[in-house]
């Protein structure tokens, strides 16, 4: 796993050694995610340069270095990721006439851009990927990233440059950098707990989404399209439907999924496996044991507090598959120690929890392998999540009365707020008072509606109505909003699921587990999002993954084939911590000053009022909104981590007219 940047000056200003210079500066920004080796490449003549930091997996050899330039010149690559059919391409390539100096998979892409073409190669790549490649015949630079985003790569414009990078520190290395925050950014993050693709924290820097590709050629001009999309396997899945027995999928499942596991397994360095004890991460571990001659290398992290703690499942799996087991107790202070980091390893504002244990096992596992296995993908692909089962069983349940009656429901419930129905429900006797009543009825009320995009929102969403809260802002109407969605996925329940594999997977799964293990330079791998298995998955009828309540019913039967069920049936557990005490207890000082009504509305970004309510009601215990607060207390940690140094009066005043965003083709 690599890191990768740098820039294309479609006015060339500068000379080569001054193209380096800035290209290195980038690339060192990026010192966690390849810790191996690091290089430039320039072109004064186009005013393009690369940067590239190395974490050596495959090929250790200088003949792996990057960045790297095909055999006839004509195009130099960048590149962070691996692709494991590198094999197979190499040796198609090798019998058209083309020859390597080394082993590695980006001599293979770069290879292949120079006998194929940039997209014609990606098309072929079974991986995970993002990469530039420049063409010094065409003058043209491509930015790519793979189909599931499991990389990350931004990109923007400014003064004439496109740059880009595998984290926005590299970009924030750039002299005439100057940030500005995207107010509408910032609505959507409270929205999602993450800042969802295409956007990023500054105004006119973009994540480039999933399965797409950007050109940009010598004139400037760019265009972006898509090389490959999910809308596009859903359609083909309801259109060519897997109508076989149990077996035969059973048969399919575990023929695709355990030769995406075992390409998986090369590796030149040390390898092992994120172990939780659940369904996805044992059926992982399963198919690594299964293909393995000597016992799998697994890891897991414990918690004191049981609430927390999977690590005594996961000990019983390793046991009975043999794995060579390492889990490691923290404790909730050397959790909490983690929350000062979080600013500088995520680069933008990132409130998912469950990042601070990610975090944690990711540095237990670095101090013994370079590369990991997780099971990440496993609940989207295969309808795990418990709001799944939530949404099919009140679907069920409200069928049985009338639409009249039910739009009429609604109407009673939403003529009170949220917060006037907690209040009514601070009369009931502790025991029996649900938590969050009146945000609760109002999703009730959604659901009555039977508007299932809205219900989907409200399932999905933190702060129900950012902007709100985010004073000026305009939240972006992304895909959650899309009505066209239905028209690709007609069914409800793959809705979610089609919609989750598009936004919280990449936007915040795959991005914790990127940031959490590239910050200890650990290369997480994730074989259940292969694309192949990924096309299998919608192409599957709903019996074989929700069957009488049990969620992810195939790769359940593929597990079990493995481990008994005993040692896997119990409810679902996230990966969390009780952030929810520790913002009364230990942290209740912090969050105190970044919760400051003057703190909150000094740059003029957020209303502190709605925020000090929920820190209010929070703090006397009778309501719980520590998802809420989690996101203000992260955005305010990177703003003051990553704004502070930089902010002009200009970006730091109330936005009153709020100025467009820069262009991006």
């Amino acid at each position: 796993m690599c890191g990768i940047a740098g820039f294309f000056d479609t006015e060339p200003r500068l000379d080569a050694e001054a193209l380096k210079a800035l290209a290195g500066a980038m690339a060192r920004t990026l010192h966690h995610r390849g810790p191996d080796g690091s290089d430039v490449w320039a072109d004064a003549e186009a005013g393009v340069a690369f940067g590239h930091t190395r974490l050596s997996i495959i090929d250790l050899s200088p003949a792996g270095a990057q960045p790297m330039r095909s055999g006839c010149g004509r195009f130099v690559i960048t590149y962070n990721g691996e692709v494991y059919n590198a094999p197979e391409l190499r040796a198609e390539l090798e019998a058209a006439g083309r020859r390597f100096r080394g082993h590695s998979d980006t001599e293979v892409i770069v290879e292949g851009c120079a006998a194929w073409g940039v997209e014609a190669t990606v098309k072929r790549l079974i991986g995970m990927f993002a990469f530039a490649a420049w063409d010094a015949l065409e003058r043209r630079l491509t930015l790519v990233r793979d189909r599931l985003g499991i990389k990350p790569l931004y990109w923007g414009r400014r003064n004439g440059r496109l740059m880009f990078g595998s984290e926005l520190k590299a970009l924030r290395a750039l002299p005439d950098w100057q940030p500005e925050i995207d107010l509408d950014a910032v609505a959507a993050y409270l929205r999602h707990n993450c800042i969802p693709a295409p956007h990023s924290i500054y105004r006119g820097i973009r994540k480039l989404e999933p399965g797409k590709l950007v050109e940009v050629r010598a004139d400037g001009t760019a265009e972006v399209r898509a090389y490959w999309s999910l809308a596009d396997a859903a359609r083909r899945g309801r259109a060519d439907v897997l109508d076989v027995s149990d077996d035969e999928a059973l048969a399919e499942l575990e023929r695709l999924l355990g030769d995406a596991v075992k390409r998986r397994m090369v590796s030149d360095v040390p390898l092992g496996a994120f172990l939780s004890g659940g369904i996805d991460s044992s059926a992982v571990v399963a198919l690594m044991q299964a293909a393995s001659d000597r016992p799998v290398r697994t890891f897991s992290i414990g918690f004191h507090d049981e609430r927390y703690n999977e690590a005594r499942h996961a000990k019983k799996v390793a046991a009975h598959l043999g794995t060579d087991h390492t889990e490691q107790y923290v404790t909730a202070e050397e959790a909490r120690d983690v929350i000062p980091m979080l600013p500088a390893m995520y680069d933008e504002p990132f409130a998912d929890s469950s990042q601070i244990p990610t975090f944690l096992v990711s540095r237990i596992i670095r101090d013994h392998v370079t590369v990991a296995l997780s099971g990440d993908g496993g609940d989207e692909l295969f309808a795990g999540y418990n709001r799944y089962v939530f949404a099919a069983t009140h679907r069920r349940q409200l069928a049985r009365f009338p639409m009249a009656l039910r739009r009429a429901g609604a109407r009673g419930l939403r003529l009170l707020s949220p917060r006037a129905w907690d209040k009514i429900f601070l009369l009931a006797p502790a025991r029996v008072r649900p938590r969050v009543a009146g945000d609760k009825l109002h999703k009730l009320a959604t659901v009555l509606d039977k508007d299932e995009a809205a219900f989907y929102r409200q399932l999905v969403s933190h702060w129900t109505e950012p902007e709100a809260v985010v004073l000026g802002a305009t939240e972006p109407r992304g895909l959650v909003w899309d009505d066209g969605v239905r028209e690709v996925v007609p069914a409800f329940i793959a809705r979610m699921q089609y919609l989750d594999t598009l936004t919280y997977l990449p936007d915040d799964i795959l991005t914790k587990v990127d940031r959490a293990s590239m910050a200890v330079s650990l290369e997480a791998r994730v074989p259940i999002l292969d694309h192949r298995v990924v096309e299998l998955a919608w192409r599957l009828p709903h019996r074989f993954k929700v069957r009488n309540g049990k969620t992810k019913w195939l790769l359940r039967q593929l597990l079990y084939k493995h481990v008994p069920e005993r040692l896997l049936e119990r409810p679902k557990m996230g990966f969390g911590m009780p952030i929810d005490e520790w913002l009364r207890g230990p942290l209740r000082d912090w969050c105190e000053s970044l919760l400051d009504p003057k703190a909150l509305g000094e740059d003029g970004l957020f209303d502190p009022a709605p925020i000090r309510r929920k820190w209010d009601e929070h703090l006397s215990g009778k309501l719980n909104w520590q998802y809420l607060l989690w996101d203000i207390l992260m955005f305010q940690a990177w703003k003051a981590e990553a704004m502070a140094p930089a902010q002009a009066k200009a970006a730091a005043a109330p936005p009153r007219v709020r100025p467009q965003p820069a262009a991006i083709p």
